[in-house]
């Protein structure tokens, strides 16, 4: 981290990775995973299936990250279904980081800021994923509300999906990639006056290859997917985040760990397994 007040988001990420390892369990209620476990693909399948994650992830790791599109298909009540998600897994001390991966620009912008950062939003999570390509200047709205709040915005910055790539390492007029401006960019507004470091962290794929940007230079929480199914290993995971902060990198996983359901001691034992081989390789120390 950079010198300067850390933010609330970053502050409970490094206690959590440091109390119990850098795996971030994602909770991914998709039609395949409920019918998987025997759950209906309807609102009460996903209160079963988030209370089973709960019961087995709590305790084993400290950061949860629901993918909100698997509750937004099934209306109000899906979403209703998210709120308390939220709500009983901050109960029980889990850090949420809600997959929303929104963004936009003035009015609406602070829309979003509202319904995710604002304390008084049902759907108040401990950070939200956002996208940076209206401009990250754009993001101010949820930037701001974040700081104020002490909680974090997360920007897909660097993503593993193909059709992503052209864009995200396409050459600014400066020389620098797209994906390597961004992440500089966020470095500099986390050392802003006025925005405690780490209000601003980053999603890179766990299965690309090396930034050309230092992340150790970040300050901020850099959030891996790509673990398990994706084809991401432990090994992978830790020489990609050589040098960044211990505690500051979250390897996520969501359909390999979600794969062992419905049982929540399976799901327990699975990540007491990964965080175990994640936290020999990558800390925090």
């Amino acid at each position: 981290m950079t010198e300067g007040a850390a933010s609330a988001f970053a502050t409970k990420v490094m206690s959590a990775a440091h109390q119990y390892g850098p795996l971030c369990a994602g909770i991914d209620p998709s039609a395949e995973l409920l019918h998987g476990w025997n759950l209906d693909d309807a609102p009460g399948g996903l209160r079963t299936f988030c209370a089973i994650c709960l019961e087995g992830f709590a305790g084993a790791v400290g950061v949860i990250k629901p993918q909100v599109a698997f509750f937004e298909r099934h209306g109000s009540a899906g979403l209703a279904e998210l709120e308390r998600l939220i709500a009983d897994a901050r109960a029980v001390g889990l850090v949420v980081i809600a997959d929303a991966k929104r963004g936009d620009i003035d009015s609406t912008a602070a829309a979003y800021a509202d319904a995710w950062l604002r304390d008084s939003s049902p759907l108040a999570a401990d950070a939200v994923t956002v996208h940076p390509y209206l401009g990250l200047g754009a993001l101010a709205p949820c930037v701001e509300l974040a700081a104020e709040t002490g909680r974090g915005v997360i920007v897909v910055t660097r993503s593993s999906n193909p059709e992503g790539r052209s864009l995200q390492e396409a050459a600014t007029a400066s020389g620098v990639s797209v994906e390597d401006a961004l992440l500089a960019e966020i470095a500099a507004w986390n050392a802003a006056p006025g925005i405690p470091t780490g209000t601003l962290g980053v999603v890179i794929g766990a299965t690309l290859a090396p930034s050309s940007f230092a992340l150790s230079q970040l300050g901020g929480v850099i959030l891996a997917p790509g673990l398990g199914a994706q084809g991401a290993g432990p090994e992978e995971v830790a020489a990609l985040f050589a040098g960044c902060a211990p505690g500051m990198v979250l390897a996520s996983s969501s359909r390999g760990l979600l794969g062992q359901g419905p049982d929540p001691g399976a799901l327990r034992q699975a990540a007491v397994l990964l965080q175990s081989e994640l936290s020999v390789l990558m800390g925090p120390e």
